[in-house]
């Protein structure tokens, strides 16, 4: 059975960490000390022994991700075959223009997008030129209706809720020969989807969920108002799944810069592991 490898390729949310022109104890952290730094979130599905790799979003991160990829399972030089994309926020789509002609100059990635956000890369500058010159192909994907990636691959898109202001926002089921993930990196708050959480997670042996703020501190401590940016809070989710922790392996990613789990005395993270939750790290790996 060909091996099936879904690895974590970054964790944070859009902006990355250290956050621009933020001085905060996590951000000043990350300046000084580079294995402290986090890109923004990412997936790649690898399958090493047909040399062959699709990416979900491309991040403002994605040469350094790239990179560190090929060069991991002997990749080098070799594109994606795909790539699948949630949204048009700032850390899931402008990796795009590394393939362009400045740069890559690759010819007819295919792109799978919802209506919208198809609609924007063919028409909207500066991705239009990427779409005209034939850099990318875009390929439009609906709301429940599986994608073959390959024999043993699907990956599904579902719609949920995230200020969809240029474009439609997918979550993704990534289904292999032996696991099932579920990937949502940025939702609104759980209760304005028209699906149960609870329900939705106990379907997947392993859940990737939208971890960008711990609590509603996060952004007091740096002068953002919670109610404009509605993310589900962290503390919320684990109310939501304790009792799912022993079947379903559940993940926190696109972590903020000032969320305290990643404070380097990790007492808030230490909380949450000893509730049975984990937090992405980059360079993780699953068997699919």
């Amino acid at each position: 059975m060909t091996e099936v490898v879904l690895s974590i390729i970054g964790t944070a949310q859009d902006a990355g960490l250290p956050h621009p022109n933020c001085f905060c104890k996590n951000c000043r952290e990350a300046i000084r000390n580079p294995k402290f730094r986090r890109l923004a979130a990412s997936l790649a599905v690898i399958l090493p022994d047909e040399q062959v790799w699709h990416l979900i979003d491309a991040t403002p991160d994605l040469k350094e991700q790239m990179a560190r990829l090929q060069m991991k399972y002997q990749l080098e030089g070799k594109l994606m075959k795909s790539i699948f994309l949630t949204h048009a926020h700032l850390g899931h789509y402008p990796g795009l223009l590394f393939l362009g002609r400045e740069a890559i100059g690759a010819r007819g990635i295919p792109v799978m997008a919802g209506t919208k956000m198809k609609q924007l890369l063919e028409v909207q500058a500066p991705w239009s030129q990427l779409t005209k010159l034939g850099n990318i192909d875009v390929q439009e994907i609906q709301d429940r209706k599986a994608v073959q990636v390959v024999p043993s691959v699907t990956i599904t898109p579902v719609y949920v809720p995230h200020r969809n202001e240029f474009s439609e926002t997918f979550a993704f089921w990534i289904e292999g020969p032996n696991k099932k993930v579920f990937y949502v990196p940025d939702i609104d708050r759980w209760n304005e989807w028209d699906q149960d959480i609870f329900a939705v997670c106990k379907k997947a042996d392993i859940c990737l969920l939208d971890g960008t703020f711990h609590s509603v501190k996060d952004l007091e401590n740096i002068g953002r108002d919670y109610r404009e940016i509605p993310h589900p809070l962290m503390t919320e989710t684990m109310d939501r799944l304790q009792d799912l922790t022993e079947q379903t392996e559940i993940y926190f990613t696109h972590l903020n810069h000032s969320n305290p789990v990643l404070d380097t005395e990790q007492q808030v993270r230490h909380e949450l592991e000893a509730k049975g939750f984990h937090i992405a790290e980059e360079e993780m790996e699953f068997k699919l």
